[in-house]
């Protein structure tokens, strides 16, 4: 039992960390532009430490020479990668001509069914449909498109633009990073006692150890993925398959809606392809399906174990905060970063409630019996 004045203490310790949550959640909307590039380079030194650190010790390599090997194969790789995807997606672009005359025949099939003049018209009902416009047309009409777009088109190419100064500002700030780690442990042990720097230097390894394990595994299971999804689109004889496993394989690092906005995106495209003949639509709907529910509800979490299971409620909530926190690229960091969190919680002392409590884990109810 805890007396009266250890009860005032640990609520005021709580309501100060409930204060500076939200401080830090000021801090990290107002500071965006400058902490997503630390943010991103701290993770990729955490991918690729374990690598540089295997070229160091296994093979007798110099630190800055392995990283200069690591950072090559990478550059190398995701070079390579943009070159072929700007290709694909200028093909689709040129390609658009072939898929008008089945867009018009989907038109006219939606417009005989749903036309405005039609009793029984569903779509109608919320549309004034012009026969004498183009489906385009129409949509662009109704829903007033064409400004949308061409906000669209200076959004992108802004994002183009700032997404090469942020790379670069990233692989150089992962680089240092990857300098200064060869020495954490000497600087840890020279700043702090014996006793804390002892402990400090298991949370960071633990916190790197599992963070690095987390985005290894969710790497491993988007590649399967796109692979999947790549092996499926040759099957049904889609176009374009390497775009849509490159979709599928960077949405599935946003949980849970990050597969299903990519199936959707896939089985249109493919009906818009393949119509009027069921077959590769629904192969490529049921495929996708089934092996995004196989690789994301059996395969990971049986690699990935319950370790660094976070509770599906906190997921939601993490997802919903850090989307609009930092947009996309939130999506993508919000579970690591939760798992960074629970990590740094559950080993201190004080803070290990929460760490339980964001959590997926069941606690054992002989323990709470006892307790």
């Amino acid at each position: 039992m805890l007396n009266p004045e250890n009860r005032l203490l640990r609520g005021i310790f709580y309501l100060l960390i409930f204060m500076s949550v939200i401080l830090a959640g000021t801090m990290l909307k107002v500071l965006e532009s400058f902490l997503k590039p630390v943010v991103l380079a701290v993770l990729l030194a955490a991918v690729f430490y374990p690598f540089i650190k295997r070229l160091n010790t296994k093979y007798k390599l110099p630190w800055l020479l392995g990283i200069i090997i690591v950072y090559g194969v990478f550059v190398t790789i995701f070079v390579g990668i943009g070159n072929i995807l700007s290709s694909s997606i200028m093909s689709i672009i040129n390609s658009y001509p072939r898929y008008e005359e089945r867009f018009q025949t989907i038109y006219r099939n939606i417009q005989e069914s749903f036309s405005a003049n039609s009793d029984s018209g569903l779509l109608g009902f919320f549309f004034d449909f012009n026969n004498d416009q183009t489906f385009l047309e129409n949509i662009s009409t109704q829903l007033n498109v064409l400004p949308l777009l061409k906000n669209f088109a200076v959004n992108f190419t802004t994002f183009l633009i700032s997404f090469m100064k942020s790379s670069f500002l990233v692989l150089l700030l992962s680089v240092f990073l990857l300098l200064e780690m060869k020495f954490t442990k000497i600087k840890i042990y020279s700043a702090f006692s014996n006793h804390s720097s002892s402990k400090i230097h298991d949370i960071m390894n633990r916190i790197a150890r599992d963070t690095t394990h987390y985005i290894s595994i969710k790497f491993f299971i988007s590649l399967l993925t796109g692979i999947f999804v790549f092996i499926f689109c040759l099957i049904a004889r889609v176009d374009f398959p390497l775009v849509w496993a490159f979709l599928a394989f960077v949405l599935n690092f946003v949980p849970t809606f990050g597969s299903i906005i990519s199936w959707a995106i896939t089985t249109t495209f493919a009906f818009l392809q393949c119509y009027p003949s069921p077959f590769p639509v629904i192969f490529i709907a049921v495929s996708v399906l089934v092996m995004n529910v196989f690789l994301g509800n059996v395969v990971e979490p049986r690699i990935e174990g319950e370790n660094l299971g976070i509770s599906p409620f906190v997921i939601l909530v993490s997802l919903s905060l850090w989307g609009w926190l930092w947009g996309f690229l939130g999506l993508i960091l919000a579970v690591p970063l939760m798992v960074i969190i629970k990590i740094f919680c559950e080993n201190i002392e004080t803070l290990r409630p929460i760490g339980i409590l964001l959590g997926s884990e069941r606690p054992d109810r002989g323990k709470l019996r006892k307790a």
